[in-house]
């Protein structure tokens, strides 16, 4: 049986990551974490979670010619990861992620890009049969917008499905909305790219239809432990996600772009899509890590008894 094909176009970084009791504010220093380094990358991390789920996933990407460029290519063929189309850069160091994870395991996070910002429309076109022949292209904004708008040209070009993680929050142009297939920004950024404070179900619908007056053609945004809101020309709904002990959501959202990708590229309906990828979310918040958190399709069967 052919597995679902999915390329995602996107960042690569190492994580390095302390557990503190709360995260510091401006100018504090918290003494007594606990520390840890990680493979991330919102791209990566994505890519990740759809293989571990029995995808079959090409990741273009850009690496260091370093230590941290070589451990992640060797990590994504260890996951089953085409790597053909990852280069590793010369002049650039492979992106780091500096995370903090406080003890109800909220976080926060800051980049130093590296190789992904040179991620560029020839590293894309390089990949265009795999763009033209995958059932998902899967995107984030960790790389430069240009490329984004490049990699969605490719798929738009031959009808195929394209998925935007709309992370870090940026300001989008209607050009390139209008090519997107389904937009999955968290509540932060829906506030951002709408001016509309998502708290709940009745503001996530106001966003939502923005976004979609914007020129999406379906909207899911990302609620945590409330699950998501989905809203398509038919439907505008919460599915709510299984409740779970989080230890650390700092890939949660990746999980669920990743898992939503692979639902998709099988055929499930976008609802389906939807409540696999928030039972994947929420099984990911329960261990540390971005790509070690990613759980096995046999977990999430496990987990939400069904799929």
């Amino acid at each position: 049986m052919k597995r679902p094909e999915i390329v995602v176009v996107g960042s690569s970084n190492t994580d390095m990551v302390i557990k503190v009791p709360r995260l510091p504010g401006p100018g504090e220093t918290i003494i007594g974490g606990e520390f840890f380094m990680a493979a991330g990358g919102k791209g990566a991390n994505q890519a990740v979670a759809a293989a571990k789920l029995q995808g079959d996933v090409t990741f273009v990407a850009r690496v260091g010619k370093d230590i941290f460029g070589a451990q992640a290519i060797a990590n994504f063929k260890e996951y089953g990861i085409e790597t053909k189309y990852i280069i590793q850069d010369d002049s650039n160091p492979s992106g780091i992620a500096l995370i903090f994870v406080d003890a109800k395991g909220e976080n926060s996070i800051a980049v130093a890009s590296g190789a992904n910002s040179t991620l560029c429309e020839k590293d894309v076109m390089a990949a265009t049969d795999k763009i033209y022949s995958a059932h998902i292209l899967l995107l984030q904004l960790e790389i430069p917008i240009e490329t984004v708008y490049s990699a969605t040209k490719l798929a738009a070009k031959m009808g195929n499905k394209v998925v935007l993680n709309p992370a870090p929050a940026q300001k989008l142009d209607k050009s390139l909305l209008t090519l997107i297939d389904i937009l999955t920004p968290n509540e932060s950024e829906a506030q951002f790219l709408t001016g509309v404070t998502v708290q709940d179900e009745d503001s996530a619908k106001e966003a939502a239809g923005i976004l979609r007056k914007m020129g999406v053609s379906d909207v899911i945004i990302t609620m945590g432990a409330k699950g998501a809101f989905l809203m398509t020309d038919t439907q505008a709904k919460l599915i709510p996600t299984k409740s779970i002990n989080a230890i650390d959501t700092t890939a949660a959202g990746d999980a669920f772009n990743g898992a939503l990708a692979y639902a998709l590229a099988r055929n499930d309906s976008l609802e389906q899509a939807v409540f696999f990828a928030n039972m994947v979310g929420a099984l990911s918040a329960t261990k540390r890590g971005a790509q070690p958190s990613m759980p096995t399709l046999e977990k999430v069967q496990e987990f939400s008894g069904t799929f």
